[in-house]
């Protein structure tokens, strides 16, 4: 969790003497960078050139460690922690200079390093054993990076991304890259997919087949945390009083179901509790998570542990048979052409084996049959497969069905759509709104969170 920075912390005392050797000050904007971040936000910051942007950035990761590294001791090989993205080689090595003079300075012990087309092939095999703490990069490299074997090891511990320069990117095939490369980085850490869950208290998680190992993780997380911190002062005390807010006949009842699932282990019970809680309108978020937590008889629920909800094609496939994926270009969109969705599913690869009309073919070793698996029923699977096997139908008629039920599908989807093409104020006031919402959920968790971790300073 990210410690908040105040103004008269000792971290922040360190970082304003570096700044006084050097005969500045920090400015406003700076400051308030390194607030943000360290209450958990991201964002972008728009200053002018030569401004600070670089120190900005820095010094609120640096702030960071700094005050971390007063709990804990420091192991000697720490892995990656920043990851410097820049699409201008030439200024690569500047960041680096200016942020390996400034950690010298405060006596910070990460290794610096830079990866560009230039970089040696002896750096590079230092890197990929992930011996730099913060590495600065390019576009086309972090591709080169991910595209490596144990890139997921590479990535494991990282905890913040800076994308230098994001007005160069806009709109180009660059930013494109960046964008997929983030994208998958977040795939390949757990922690970073953890907080965008855990901050919003989410207890139900749509996610593909794929992603339900991460949501597993999240789930110890959270149970870690929640039974460290969870055991607030006079905790059975406090949720004794807010069971009597419950009101007479649902105080009893709540005790009922508690004594049902301590004791005889009814997993009804627990539900029907959890449901009852849901209904109360009166209770404080507090008291509320107390209550949940009392109901298991651990403490205090401080971060909800999510559930993965799965639909029944819980694993989409794509044209060439993986999971369709933008970074695989195996794509259908929600409101593609109908005639670019019959080209596509027209020239989907089938089974190696039918190069003729009449050679009988395996529809397990065809992409189409995932696709017959999500949109047809018994009777056109089982025509498909018999087909297939005696060589009966073609590719082309084995395909017809997916086309059909795929369009069919489509219709809906783009009729809603028109009212939000007609009209965009609507989807931005459902983003606004949801942003609005999100917001607020973040801030009331990670104040419990600095509240539980005794990380709150005036």
């Amino acid at each position: 969790m990210l410690k908040e920075i105040s103004e008269v912390s000792d971290t922040v005392r360190k970082i304003e003497d570096w700044f006084s050797s050097k005969g500045w000050a920090p400015f406003e904007f700076q400051r308030e960078v390194w607030r943000l971040y360290s209450k958990g936000y991201d964002g972008i910051l728009n200053a002018p050139t030569g401004s600070g942007k670089t120190y900005a950035m820095w010094y609120a990761v640096i702030a960071e460690h700094l005050s971390a590294d007063t709990k804990k001791k420091k192991r000697k090989n720490e892995g990656l922690k920043l990851l410097w993205i820049t699409p201008l080689k030439a200024l690569s090595k500047d960041i680096e200079r200016a942020l390996k003079e400034s950690a010298a300075d405060l006596g910070i012990q990460w290794k610096i390093s830079t990866r560009t087309g230039d970089t040696s092939a002896s750096v590079k095999a230092r890197q990929k054993k992930n011996e730099y703490q913060v590495l600065i990069t390019t576009p086309e490299s972090l591709h080169l990076i991910i595209a490596g074997k144990e890139h997921e090891k590479f990535f494991e511990e990282l905890l913040c991304v800076v994308v230098d320069e994001w007005h160069e990117l806009m709109g180009s095939k660059r930013g494109v890259q960046v964008e997929l490369g983030l994208s998958r980085i977040k795939a390949v850490n757990p922690l970073l997919q953890s907080a965008d869950i855990l901050i919003y208290r989410a207890n139900r998680v749509p996610v593909g087949e794929d992603q339900a190992p991460h949501l597993e993780f999240t789930r110890e997380i959270s149970r870690r945390f929640n039974h460290i911190f969870g055991k607030e002062p006079g905790f059975e005390d406090k949720a004794e009083q807010a069971i009597k807010k419950l009101g007479s006949k649902r105080s009893k009842l709540y005790r009922e179901l508690r004594t049902r699932y301590q004791e005889q282990g009814d997993e009804s019970a627990l539900e029907e509790a959890r449901s009852l809680l849901d209904e109360q309108q009166n209770l404080s978020l507090g008291d509320r998570e107390r209550l949940f937590g009392y109901l298991e008889g651990g403490g205090r629920v401080i971060l909800a542990e999510p559930d993965t909800l799965l639909t029944q094609a819980s694993r989409m496939p794509g044209l060439d048979g993986q999971k369709m994926s933008k970074s695989y270009d195996n794509t259908i969109s929600l409101r593609e052409d109908a005639d670019s969705i019959r080209k596509k599913i027209r020239t989907m690869p089938t089974d190696p084996a039918r190069i003729r009309r009449t050679d009988p073919g395996d529809p397990a070793k065809c992409p189409v049959w995932s696709f017959h698996a999500v949109y047809s029923n018994d009777e056109v699977r089982n025509w498909v497969q018999q087909g297939c096997k005696n060589a009966s139908i073609g590719c082309l008629e084995c395909k017809q069905p997916v086309i059909d039920a795929i369009l069919a599908e489509q219709i809906p989807i783009c009729e809603r759509a028109k009212m939000y093409e007609e009209d965009p104020a609507l989807v931005r006031n459902i983003v606004a709104d949801g942003c609005e919402k999100a917001n607020k959920l973040a801030e009331e968790t990670m104040r419990d969170v600095r509240q539980v971790m005794g990380l709150n300073y005036s």
